[in-house]
Protein backbone atom coordinates (compact mmCIF):
# COMPACT_ATOMS: atom_id res chain seq x y z
CA UNK A 1 0.00 0.00 0.00
CA UNK A 2 1.74 3.20 -0.82
CA UNK A 3 1.32 6.45 1.02
CA UNK A 4 1.85 9.56 0.03
CA UNK A 5 4.29 11.94 1.94
CA UNK A 6 6.13 15.65 1.32
CA UNK A 7 9.20 15.97 0.34
CA UNK A 8 11.62 18.29 -1.21
CA UNK A 9 8.29 20.52 -2.10
CA UNK A 10 6.54 17.87 -3.59
CA UNK A 11 3.67 15.13 -3.30
CA UNK A 12 4.67 11.41 -4.36
CA UNK A 13 3.73 8.01 -3.02
CA UNK A 14 6.58 6.49 -0.66
CA UNK A 15 6.35 2.62 -0.46
CA UNK A 16 6.99 1.67 2.52
CA UNK A 17 9.03 -1.90 3.42
CA UNK A 18 6.03 -4.27 3.65
CA UNK A 19 5.55 -3.03 0.06
CA UNK A 20 8.59 -4.73 -0.96
CA UNK A 21 9.55 -8.17 -1.39
CA UNK A 22 10.70 -9.35 2.30
CA UNK A 23 13.95 -11.11 0.35
CA UNK A 24 14.83 -7.93 -1.15
CA UNK A 25 14.02 -5.94 2.59
CA UNK A 26 16.09 -8.68 4.28
CA UNK A 27 19.11 -8.18 2.19
CA UNK A 28 18.86 -4.13 1.66
CA UNK A 29 18.79 -4.12 6.15
CA UNK A 30 21.85 -6.32 6.22
CA UNK A 31 23.64 -3.78 3.16
CA UNK A 32 22.60 -0.99 5.37
CA UNK A 33 23.84 -2.65 8.47
CA UNK A 34 27.57 -3.41 6.89
CA UNK A 35 27.28 0.12 5.46
CA UNK A 36 27.25 1.88 8.96
CA UNK A 37 29.56 -0.35 10.59
CA UNK A 38 32.02 0.33 7.52
CA UNK A 39 30.92 4.32 7.97
CA UNK A 40 31.45 3.79 11.83
CA UNK A 41 35.14 2.39 11.43
CA UNK A 42 36.27 4.57 8.89
CA UNK A 43 34.20 7.89 8.73
CA UNK A 44 34.23 10.41 5.54
CA UNK A 45 37.13 11.37 3.51
CA UNK A 46 37.88 8.17 1.87
CA UNK A 47 38.07 7.51 -2.33
CA UNK A 48 34.88 6.13 -3.87
CA UNK A 49 37.06 2.25 -3.90
CA UNK A 50 37.57 2.76 -0.32
CA UNK A 51 34.18 2.24 0.80
CA UNK A 52 33.31 -0.31 -2.01
CA UNK A 53 36.47 -2.80 -1.03
CA UNK A 54 35.29 -1.97 3.00
CA UNK A 55 31.27 -2.94 1.64
CA UNK A 56 32.03 -5.90 -0.11
CA UNK A 57 34.13 -7.18 2.92
CA UNK A 58 31.78 -6.70 5.26
CA UNK A 59 29.38 -8.14 2.99
CA UNK A 60 31.52 -11.26 1.91
CA UNK A 61 31.84 -11.68 6.24
CA UNK A 62 28.12 -11.52 6.69
CA UNK A 63 27.47 -14.11 3.96
CA UNK A 64 25.40 -11.39 1.84
CA UNK A 65 26.43 -12.54 -2.56
CA UNK A 66 27.54 -9.97 -4.13
CA UNK A 67 29.00 -8.41 -6.99
CA UNK A 68 31.52 -5.46 -7.10
CA UNK A 69 31.41 -3.54 -10.77
CA UNK A 70 28.64 -5.32 -12.10
CA UNK A 71 28.06 -4.18 -15.59
CA UNK A 72 24.72 -4.44 -16.90
CA UNK A 73 23.86 -4.51 -20.79
CA UNK A 74 21.28 -1.08 -22.22
CA UNK A 75 19.31 -2.31 -24.90
CA UNK A 76 17.72 -0.04 -27.16
CA UNK A 77 15.20 -1.38 -30.26
CA UNK A 78 16.30 -4.83 -29.51
CA UNK A 79 20.19 -3.91 -29.45
CA UNK A 80 22.72 -4.20 -27.02
CA UNK A 81 23.82 -0.41 -27.10
CA UNK A 82 26.14 -0.05 -23.81
CA UNK A 83 27.03 -1.07 -20.84
CA UNK A 84 25.78 0.71 -17.36
CA UNK A 85 28.01 0.17 -13.94
CA UNK A 86 26.53 -0.70 -10.69
CA UNK A 87 29.37 -0.43 -7.35
CA UNK A 88 27.34 -3.89 -6.58
CA UNK A 89 24.81 -5.95 -7.39
CA UNK A 90 23.82 -7.77 -4.56
CA UNK A 91 22.17 -10.86 -4.15
CA UNK A 92 20.52 -10.78 -7.93
CA UNK A 93 18.50 -8.70 -6.63
CA UNK A 94 18.99 -5.00 -6.33
CA UNK A 95 21.79 -2.62 -6.83
CA UNK A 96 23.93 -0.55 -4.62
CA UNK A 97 25.68 2.39 -5.67
CA UNK A 98 28.13 3.52 -3.27
CA UNK A 99 29.86 7.59 -4.04
CA UNK A 100 31.76 9.58 -1.65
CA UNK A 101 31.10 12.92 -2.34
CA UNK A 102 30.35 15.72 -0.24
CA UNK A 103 27.28 16.97 -2.10
CA UNK A 104 23.58 15.56 -1.08
CA UNK A 105 22.40 13.26 -2.62
CA UNK A 106 21.31 14.29 -5.90
CA UNK A 107 17.97 14.64 -8.47
CA UNK A 108 20.71 13.44 -11.30
CA UNK A 109 22.49 10.58 -8.97
CA UNK A 110 18.35 9.12 -8.31
CA UNK A 111 17.55 9.34 -12.39
CA UNK A 112 20.91 7.72 -12.81
CA UNK A 113 20.35 4.52 -10.61
CA UNK A 114 16.40 4.31 -11.75
CA UNK A 115 17.64 4.20 -15.21
CA UNK A 116 19.98 1.51 -14.04
CA UNK A 117 17.18 -0.19 -12.50
CA UNK A 118 15.01 -0.20 -15.41
CA UNK A 119 17.92 -1.17 -17.73
CA UNK A 120 18.59 -4.31 -15.22
CA UNK A 121 14.56 -4.93 -14.67
CA UNK A 122 15.42 -4.47 -11.18
CA UNK A 123 12.93 -2.71 -8.58
CA UNK A 124 15.21 -1.36 -5.85
CA UNK A 125 18.60 0.67 -5.81
CA UNK A 126 20.42 2.26 -2.66
CA UNK A 127 22.72 4.93 -2.90
CA UNK A 128 25.09 5.19 0.40
CA UNK A 129 27.38 8.30 0.22
CA UNK A 130 30.00 7.54 2.98
CA UNK A 131 31.14 11.06 2.76
CA UNK A 132 28.07 12.40 5.29
CA UNK A 133 29.13 12.51 8.82
CA UNK A 134 26.03 10.13 9.56
CA UNK A 135 24.52 7.97 6.94
CA UNK A 136 21.13 8.64 8.60
CA UNK A 137 21.89 12.95 7.53
CA UNK A 138 21.14 12.26 3.74
CA UNK A 139 24.01 9.28 2.94
CA UNK A 140 21.10 6.39 2.40
CA UNK A 141 18.95 6.76 -0.08
CA UNK A 142 16.21 4.05 -1.27
CA UNK A 143 15.31 4.53 -4.90
CA UNK A 144 12.74 2.52 -6.52
CA UNK A 145 12.22 1.69 -10.39
CA UNK A 146 8.27 2.75 -10.77
CA UNK A 147 8.00 0.49 -13.68
CA UNK A 148 8.88 -2.77 -11.86
CA UNK A 149 6.85 -1.80 -8.28
CA UNK A 150 3.63 -1.11 -10.39
CA UNK A 151 4.00 -4.19 -12.26
CA UNK A 152 4.46 -6.21 -9.49
CA UNK A 153 1.10 -4.74 -7.69
CA UNK A 154 -0.45 -4.77 -11.08
CA UNK A 155 -1.05 -1.12 -10.81
CA UNK A 156 0.07 0.99 -14.08
CA UNK A 157 -1.19 5.12 -13.15
CA UNK A 158 1.71 7.55 -13.28
CA UNK A 159 2.67 7.93 -9.66
CA UNK A 160 6.06 10.14 -10.71
CA UNK A 161 9.31 8.99 -8.86
CA UNK A 162 9.97 6.54 -6.09
CA UNK A 163 12.41 7.34 -3.82
CA UNK A 164 13.46 8.18 -0.37
CA UNK A 165 15.84 9.74 1.39
CA UNK A 166 17.13 6.89 3.68
CA UNK A 167 15.44 3.41 4.56
CA UNK A 168 12.41 3.59 7.12
CA UNK A 169 14.05 1.50 9.85
CA UNK A 170 17.09 3.50 10.15
CA UNK A 171 15.52 7.30 10.67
Amino acid sequence: MATTHHQRGGSRPTLRNEDLDPAITEVSRKVIGCAIEVHTAIGPGFDQSVYENALSAALKRDGVAHTVGHEFPVQFAGQRVGSSRASMFVDDKFIVSVVADEREVSGFARSALRAQLRCADLGLGLIINFHRRRLKDGGLVRVLNPDKIESIRGDHGDHGDYDDYHDDDHD
